[in-house]
């Protein structure tokens, strides 16, 4: 091998190495970027509902910890256990604006619930529940974005199982709105004549609690598959 000939070698490995460093420069960058608020998201009062650590703002329905079927894992929350259950913010909202990030696996199910109380013997009972679900390989006819039974949308803007989604909700007496990777997917005023007829239709019209309260705990379920969650992020509305 000659002078030049060892030169280029020497230059292909030093930008080899240099790529190599700057793909695991940005990979560290993109992780360290999530579960965190900018300076304007503070100012405009959101709060992290989880700091990529601990779970240190939620508990177990009627519980006061949380199991060990819920990991923390790679800056996530993961629904990971035999025997998770589901959980609930420690506080309670009225009004609010929630945005999440959730990865479903092939097939699996789960939910977000709001005004959740703990009168009854199960979450869904009483808090209006927003699916979570593989839309393609699913089973339940209730898409992932549909507000359960009650309000559903002829858009599907969900990506593939192991892919990132992001759900956002506002919650006001005034307006309800949900959205799927930013396409707005429902608007509906809870407590009104349509929402009373709507329920009245559904499988919760046995339940004598569901969708009363004006104020509860944010339900995350457990329905038996993983499901992981992160920049878990809230804002109340005055």
């Amino acid at each position: 091998m000659n002078i030049i000939q060892k030169s280029l070698k020497w230059t292909c490995v030093m930008a080899i190495a240099a790529a190599t460093f700057a793909s695991s420069a940005n990979v560290k960058a993109q992780k360290s970027e999530h579960n965190k608020l900018s300076k304007q998201e503070r100012k405009d009062g959101w709060k992290l509902l989880f700091n990529g650590k601990r779970l240190n703002k939620w508990r177990n329905f009627k519980k006061d910890s949380v199991s060990d079927g819920w990991q923390v894992k790679e800056g996530a929350f993961v629904r990971a256990g035999k025997s998770a259950g589901d959980i609930v913010t420690k506080k309670q909202y009225d009004s609010f604006e929630l945005q999440l990030e959730y990865k479903i696996s092939k097939g699996g199910n789960s939910g977000l619930m709001f005004h959740v109380t703990e009168e009854e013997s199960t979450p869904w009972r009483s808090g209006p529940e927003i699916q979570i679900q593989d839309n393609v390989d699913g089973h339940d006819p209730q898409l992932s974005g549909w507000l359960y039974q009650l309000y559903n949308s002829e858009k599907d803007a969900t990506k593939p199982a192991g892919q990132w989604n992001q759900l956002r909700i506002l919650i006001t007496p005034e307006k309800c709105e949900q959205y799927m990777n930013g396409v707005k997917y429902c608007e509906y005023v809870k407590g009104s004549k349509d929402w009373d007829e709507r329920v009245a239709k559904s499988k919760f019209a046995a339940f004598s609690k569901f969708g009363k309260s004006k104020k509860g705990h944010i339900c995350l379920q457990d329905h038996g598959n993983e499901v992981a969650f992160r920049n878990v992020k809230i804002r109340e509305v005055k």
